[in-house]
């Protein structure tokens, strides 16, 4: 259904820093006692003002401000020792879907939100449906895990405008999450902030930093 060439990238938007934010090196620390927690662990989705005329990839790129190069369906490989990889959802992740009969480019979806073990949202473009242009972005399009190991490597999509029902079966790879290869989320449960995961600086760190200062403004 998606047709996700590369394309040019967009420059990413350069949130303001606020002063109370505090970061680890690596990683994104949400402040204790945080709001539905679960939820939104994870990395910003940045502004997209457009919302037609794109198709999957240049779309991923300015939501996460994410540097992949290639078409969607070489996303994974692309991704390996830059971006840390996985089997989980996070908010700000990006889907990678394999390339499959009717979605030979593959397709690349950014994770809104967590529903559930099995259920999440993904703002993507250029998914085809009842009702729906190509090019178009749509956000808040419901997602299922349909996996035999819960690992998200099967999963079924929101047709159209109908979140109830849902199309075939579409193979995935998993999730690129936006840090950088070898760390991983930093938690935070009150009273105390709980480091799960540190590595070594990394080049993306600042990148990582200013997507990590747009969560605090949302």
């Amino acid at each position: 259904r998606g047709l996700c060439p590369a394309a040019g990238r967009a420059p990413a938007a350069q949130p303001a820093r606020r002063p109370d934010l505090r970061l680890a090196s690596l990683g994104v620390v949400r402040p204790a006692g945080a709001a539905t927690a679960g939820a939104l662990h994870g990395t910003p989705i940045l502004p997209v003002a457009i919302t037609s005329g794109l198709s999957c990839v240049p779309f991923a790129r300015m939501a996460t401000g994410m540097t992949i190069s290639g078409d969607a369906r070489l996303w994974w490989n692309n991704a390996a020792g830059t971006y840390a990889r996985g089997q989980a959802p996070e908010r700000g992740s990006v889907l990678a879907f394999t390339a499959s009969g009717g979605m030979r480019r593959g397709h690349v979806a950014v994770v809104s939100r967590i529903l559930g073990p099995r259920t999440i949202h993904i703002d993507h473009a250029n998914w085809g449906g009842p009702g729906i242009r190509r090019g178009t972005v749509m956000r808040g399009v419901v997602v299922m895990d349909v996996s035999d190991r819960n690992d998200w490597t099967a999963v079924r999509v929101q047709v159209g405008h109908d979140s109830s029902n849902f199309g075939r079966t579409y193979p995935t790879h998993g999730f690129i999450y936006n840090r950088p290869a070898g760390t991983r989320m930093m938690t935070a449960e009150a009273p105390a902030l709980v480091e799960v995961a540190q590595a070594a600086p990394s080049p993306h760190a600042s990148q990582h930093h200013r997507l990590a200062a747009q969560l605090f403004e949302e």
